[in-house]
């Protein structure tokens, strides 16, 4: 069976890695990006079958913004499918489906870090592939586009919400985890027992994460890098337009702001913080 035709769509550390990969396990790859040579290739997109989307959706002050992905979905070609690896509130798949009816949308999150994203990509932990309905052409293109991803241990063909919320507690859980983290190291400072001790003995407990256990990271403290900071914030916005929780929603702002101390006080990330909150927030640094 002739193998499909893949598109990315964004070059990034995320569409660059998902897109090495392909490239490695033998598929025909046809980057779009801004940066050259990859953004020539714009009108070459709507000739694949399966398109991978890996483009910035930022939260700002004023929210959160989808139009860089909105300007790119009508690059794919009519009948094609298009797999969204951008990061989406619960029900914007659903959304974005009914706004583009000539393609087929799915939400597919991804689930690399940073430093570590090509061994992520071609070996994935797991493969969710979120639906905006439940009908056999989208059940079709679900089982197209799992036989051309990396094995993985796990594998799951779910609803497009069901998709976007995992995708969310994933970020959310790895956010409060690098708090409580930084808690754990002012604590342990405080009555002098050393940080290098506790860590080995977090990493010998099956019960807690062994990837947040650096309190102090990159030079500074705090949960930051390009997806923690926006998406936690956007999470805040969903929860409180959502949920009539008064006290849930006080305990995410808390965690929240002393995340924001935590950067601040180090100096880390500073440029992010201020895309998310705006220059003001750089106001609270010099306090």
């Amino acid at each position: 069976m002739k193998k499909p035709r893949i598109g990315f769509i964004g070059q990034g550390w995320i569409g660059r890695n998902y897109s090495d990969d392909f490239e490695h396990r033998g598929y025909t790859v046809v980057r779009y990006g801004l940066e050259a040579p990859y953004n020539k290739n714009k009108s070459h997109i709507a000739a694949c079958d399966i398109v991978f989307i890996a483009v910035p959706t930022p939260t700002t002050p004023q929210g959160y913004d989808d139009g860089i992905l909105r300007a790119v979905l009508p690059l794919v070609g009519n009948k094609k499918i298009a797999v969204i690896k951008s990061t989406l509130p619960v029900g914007r798949t659903r959304f974005l489906q009914k706004s583009f009816p000539g393609i087929y949308i799915v939400h597919s999150p991804e689930f690399l870090c940073e430093a570590t994203a090509a061994q992520d990509a071609a070996h994935p932990s797991r493969n969710i592939i979120g639906l905006p309905h439940m009908k056999p052409v989208y059940t079709k293109a679900a089982k197209l586009i799992m036989g051309v991803l990396p094995n993985a241990p796990y594998n799951l063909i779910c609803t497009s919400d069901e998709a976007e919320l995992i995708k969310y507690a994933h970020n959310i859980n790895g956010y409060i985890q690098v708090v409580q983290s930084n808690i754990f190291y002012d604590i342990a400072a405080s009555f002098n027992v050393k940080w290098n001790v506790l860590g080995d003995a977090f990493k010998a407990d099956p019960f807690m994460s062994h990837r947040y256990l650096k309190p102090v990271d990159k030079k500074g403290r705090g949960a930051g890098g390009h997806c923690f900071i926006k998406d936690f914030e956007a999470f805040i916005g969903m929860f409180q337009a959502s949920v009539a929780d008064p006290s849930a929603l006080a305990v995410l702002e808390a965690i929240r702001d002393k995340n924001v101390e935590l950067l601040l006080d180090s100096g880390k990330d500073i440029d992010l913080l201020e895309g998310v909150y705006g220059k003001a927030i750089a106001v609270r640094r010099k306090k």
